[in-house]
């Protein structure tokens, strides 16, 4: 954060409601170690070549975010071709699967103020017959640092919503498969990434691939245990008011 001051990073990491600042629930994860991100980074060039992919494929999962919620509220959408074959599938997936969405439960804003934090839910759900959270990713895979951030939502609504049952990650993606080998590639954020079959067939040499059309692809996991992981929240909420306790303290936290 260039120059901050304590207004810029009240906006950046929380939310004031009824005149009172929470931290956000995001921000707050955001203090674990991220692996995959670390590796991420030390496949590019350099630090700047990172930073443009991810601002990328920021903005295409944003697109991609604000689609699928419009679409889980019913309402029209102009879908940008570019995330087409991702929201096909998602229409599919929907078509197939019995997914109940309250319109004022999306985008929901949550506080907890016995722990003091806030968070915006992408969704409430009825699905199979349990109603829970239902957070939607734009990621390569369903990993499992969601769920931190999925158990702080648990239990920010356990006071007013006594029926909340359990958890999801509806994880929407797009990607080619290979009609020679079966591996697949990845284009998002304009970088592409290329991953070996599965079924532990031999991947072509590069340049012998032969790419299909562009694919979505759907994935929902439940998480249905959920006590442990807030256990987990609340100890990077306390190494995350650690590392910030100079701002912390600027603002009157």
């Amino acid at each position: 954060m260039a120059n901050p001051t304590g207004n810029s990073f009240k906006d950046v990491n929380g939310y004031v409601i009824d005149d009172i600042w929470y931290p956000r629930v995001t921000s707050i994860v955001s203090i674990k170690a991220k692996p995959v991100l670390y590796r991420f980074y030390a496949e590019l060039k350099n630090y700047a070549e990172g930073e443009s992919i991810k601002k990328s494929s920021a903005e295409e999962g944003s697109l991609v975010h604000e689609t699928a919620e419009a679409i889980l509220k019913g309402e029209p959408v102009n879908v940008d071709p570019k995330i087409a074959p991702s929201i096909e599938a998602l229409r599919k997936f929907l078509e197939q699967t019995k997914i109940q969405v309250d319109p004022q439960y999306v985008e929901r804003q949550v506080v907890n103020y016995n722990e003091r934090y806030a968070g915006t839910v992408d969704a409430l759900a009825l699905i199979d017959g349990k109603f829970g959270v239902l957070d939607i990713k734009t990621s390569q895979a369903v990993y499992r640092d969601y769920n931190l951030q999925t158990s702080a939502y648990m239990a920010a609504f356990q006071d007013t919503l006594k029926n909340l049952q359990t958890r999801w990650i509806l994880r929407i993606d797009q990607a080619q498969v290979c009609l020679k080998c079966g591996a697949r590639r990845r284009t998002k954020g304009g970088r592409e990434k290329i991953r070996a079959p599965k079924n532990g067939a031999n991947s072509c040499q590069p340049g012998e691939h032969e790419w299909s059309d562009m694919q979505g692809i759907i994935e929902l996991k439940e998480f249905p245990y959920w006590y442990d992981d807030y256990q987990a929240f609340l100890g990077a909420k306390k190494l995350w008011e650690w590392e910030n306790s100079y701002w912390l303290k600027k603002i009157g936290y």
